[in-house]
């Protein structure tokens, strides 16, 4: 079979393609000569320079895999490629070592003052005594997030006698006791006790400016931050102000909210260490992500499982099944956002109706993905899911049901939250078109289209709410597409469920759940 491969590919990676296909390298391709090569090809292998969009995969009618020689997929349309049929996948676990070195040497020059130090000497000036550090022996190291590279940061810097405090909802304090780890409660504790605290989060319309002005300031004046995660998820100007006026002591970042960028208010700043996006920059990582996509491209054109894949698994995938995979993925993400203090332990996914007469398993595993990939920063594929869970503490269990009251085919996702409340949501696929829908939330039946901007809020039944909801998102610039409210009685409580186009301020969510009284509100991410 034909491979195409169109970005810089490491050596390694294109000779293991060309061990059992024919490869081209044609790299530094724009979109219309991209167009006019691709028909005829089986796979095409990117990095983060060519955009593989709907255009493309519709011109490319022979096209079984797309690979990314990588951990992120924003250059892949991937809702295309699925509804192609093709297989994308990545190489998700290319760079955790590499990045989780780079959080270190950036903690170690933040407590050293190594960049600094080496700009003086190099421009004439010997300024030792200007350039004092601090040891990390008995410093307390804060944990935003502790995942795979997370864990690997914390294994680092128990090794130097650093204290570990962490916060990750999603973990289990069992699984932290055993890192030695002390799991909280909260960001903010976090923030109050570390001397160091590192990120390790997801982007998330949660986790977006989560450290503001105003969690900066619950940090020592002593401390340092470090984030080698996702740009955005601190407020850049915030921390220019922050350490600038001294409120906390230096930091340093790998990602901005922009990218690539020369210009930032953290630039120049005695006390800021910045690199432009290294976490991955290492020859083994490359290397790595080269074979590994190699081998997944591989397996893929052999019509056998692949382990990266982020939309379907490979091989044969029932029909009944396949049109319901990237909804079980959305029921995952919603699943977890209204799970705020985190998942309880054990979730259900039931396949109801026509659905349970097929193997199910790889939509089991969808659902599973989108769980954790809305709370884990590192890539969840279909495999590593179920690992990822086990690691959480989270054990999933499938059941089928032949008969489904309303529904032809419906799969339904439910469990409790860590603070012991229960959790259920639902959804199938409406003809024509393979049409999503949303029939559950929070328990209570809804008909809803899912879409990449949502909100929820649960609040008691009364007149006047959806006006004040429509009046609060008005003030604050984002455009309701549709709404729809469920309830089980008149007067009983209230579910409205909001298609947005717009992600939603934090301060504009908080606000509407204190006008209307709501019980609880989510704005959620379903891509």
């Amino acid at each position: 079979m034909r491979i195409l491969v169109a970005d810089p590919l490491a050596d390694s990676g294109v000779a293991a393609l060309g061990r059992v296909h024919d490869v081209d390298v044609k790299t530094g391709l724009d979109k219309d000569e991209l167009l006019t090569i691709v028909d005829g090809y089986d796979a095409i292998v990117v990095r983060s320079q060519t955009t593989i969009d709907a255009d493309v995969i519709a011109a490319a009618r022979s096209l079984k895999v797309i690979a990314r020689a990588g951990v992120g997929l924003d250059n892949v349309d991937v809702d295309a490629a699925t509804r192609q049929g093709v297989v994308v996948c990545n190489a998700p676990q290319s760079n955790i070592i590499s990045a989780a070195e780079h959080t270190v040497a950036m903690l170690l020059s933040l407590a050293r003052n190594i960049p600094q130090a080496h700009a003086a000497l190099v421009d004439g000036r010997w300024e030792r005594s200007a350039w004092k550090g601090t040891e990390l022996h008995d410093k307390t190291l804060g944990v935003l997030g502790l995942g795979r590279i997370g864990t690997l940061v914390a294994q680092r810097c128990h090794a130097f006698g650093m204290r570990l405090v962490a916060y990750d909802p999603f973990v289990t304090p069992e699984r932290a006791a055993r890192l030695g780890v002390d799991l909280v409660d909260s960001v903010e504790e976090v923030l109050g006790r570390a001397d160091f605290v590192t990120i390790h989060l997801p982007k998330t319309p949660e986790t977006l400016g989560l450290l503001d002005r105003e969690r900066l300031a619950m940090m020592k004046p002593t401390a340092r931050l470090i984030n080698v995660a996702r740009g955005g998820i601190i407020d850049e100007p915030a921390l220019a102000e922050a350490l600038e006026s001294g409120v906390i002591a230096g930091a340093a970042l790998d990602v901005f909210g922009e990218e690539p960028t020369t210009q930032s208010p953290l630039f120049g700043l005695a006390n800021a260490i910045v690199t432009p996006h290294l976490g991955a920059s290492t020859d083994e990582a490359q290397d790595k992500a080269g074979t590994q996509v190699a081998d997944a491209v591989n397996l893929a054109l052999a019509g056998e499982f692949v382990a990266s894949a982020v939309n379907v698994p490979g091989g044969e995938v029932d029909d009944i099944v396949r049109p319901f995979l990237p909804l079980g993925d959305k029921l995952g993400r919603l699943f977890t956002s209204l799970a705020a203090e985190g998942i309880g332990g054990e979730v259900t996914v039931e396949y109801c109706g026509h659905l349970a007469e097929a193997d199910g398993r790889a939509l089991g595993l969808s659902v599973l993905k989108g769980m954790l990939a809305a709370v884990s920063h590192e890539p969840v594929t279909l495999v590593n899911a179920t690992l990822l869970a086990e690691e959480r503490g989270i054990n999933v269990r499938e059941l089928s049901d032949p008969h489904s009251e309303d529904y032809v085919s419906l799969l339904r996702v439910s469990g409790t939250g860590r603070d012991g409340s229960a959790i259920r949501v639902a959804g199938t696929i409406v003809q024509p078109g393979d049409r999503e829908r949303l029939t559950e939330v929070w328990n209570t039946p809804v008909d809803v289209e899912p879409t990449t901007h949502m909100a929820f809020f649960r609040y008691d039944d009364r007149p006047g709410v959806i006006g004040t909801v429509g009046t609060g998102f008005g003030e604050a610039g984002v455009n309701i597409a549709s709404a729809q409210v469920g309830r089980r009685a008149a007067g009983g409580e209230a579910i409205m469920a909001l298609s947005l186009d717009e992600a939603v301020p934090r301060s504009a969510l908080e606000d509407i759940i204190e006008r209307i009284g709501a019980h609880e509100g989510r704005a959620i991410s379903l891509h």
